[in-house]
């Protein structure tokens, strides 16, 4: 298999079964759009096109400067991208104990975010992106850690693929981190408001907490519900990001790589 640009020739064509073809190519032989090339053209997967916009984020980084980084699986192709730069990164102000981990692996130095007072871009993922630039995380559980991460940065650059893309949030169950003696109380509220909350099983976060995945929710105000829930006693941190929504969405797409732009 031959990666060609946006689209991959699975198997390169024989000429002669192109040249018995009266009318031209079959729908399974096809031009490569990119050089023109005869074979077998299959849509790019949805981790080639988390590792396109992975590699797509670089041009937002400074070699010599720190970078805020994510969280997922978005982010490790990133992480990756990082690791080839010419000129790397001096380090890298990590929201997870899993991205620490990879960042090491790949020699990159990693800060606290204490010792830092300010970083010139973000860079993460999201479950689901609107028009504006807000978004769902928390899916990886590492929602609170990002919030501070992204709170340090001038700029925050999501990276996800087309799927994440929607006109109002809630499709993907919205992830509250809570202190455990909160749990039963905020799920009635959830539930008062005609969400489905549960506990996520078996996970906890990387500051020790549980979460809830409230499902049914149509977030259409996602500045005033953020605020609402952080409100809530028991809760730590809400995976609704509209106070710091993205700056810039690099989406995967099947014809490549789309730059979204949001106003402030």
């Amino acid at each position: 298999m031959r990666r060609r640009g946006r689209c991959r020739i699975v198997r390169e064509a024989c000429p002669d079964a192109l040249a018995k073809t009266s009318s031209g190519p079959s729908k399974a032989v096809q031009k490569c759009p990119i050089d023109g090339r005869p074979g077998i053209i299959a849509p790019m997967t949805q981790d080639e096109l988390k590792a396109l916009v992975g590699q797509a984020a670089i041009a937002y980084v400074q070699p010599g400067s720190i970078v805020g980084v994510g969280t997922g699986s978005t982010v490790n192709h990133f992480i990756e991208a990082l690791a080839r730069m010419p000129v790397r990164v001096a380090g890298a102000v990590s929201s997870s104990v899993q991205s620490t981990a990879r960042l090491h692996a790949h020699g990159i130095p990693v800060l606290e975010a204490n010792e830092v007072t300010g970083l010139g871009v973000y860079v993460d993922g999201a479950d689901e992106i609107d028009p504006r630039g807000c978004m769902i995380k928390g899916g990886g559980a590492a929602l609170t850690r990002e919030k501070i991460v992204a709170d340090l940065a001038g700029k925050f650059i999501c990276i996800a693929d087309e799927s994440k893309r929607v006109p109002v949030l809630g499709g993907f169950p919205l992830p509250v981190e809570v202190i455990a003696m909160s749990i039963a109380q905020i799920m009635r509220r959830f539930a008062a408001m005609g969400g489905q909350p549960s506990v996520r099983a078996n996970v906890l976060t990387d500051n020790g907490h549980p979460l809830i995945d409230v499902r049914g929710l149509s977030i259409t105000d996602p500045d005033a519900l953020e605020r609402e829930i952080n409100q809530w006693p028991g809760v730590v941190s809400v995976g609704i990001f509209a106070r710091h929504r993205a700056h810039v969405c690099l989406l995967g797409t099947a014809s490549g790589v789309q730059t979204l732009t949001y106003e402030r």
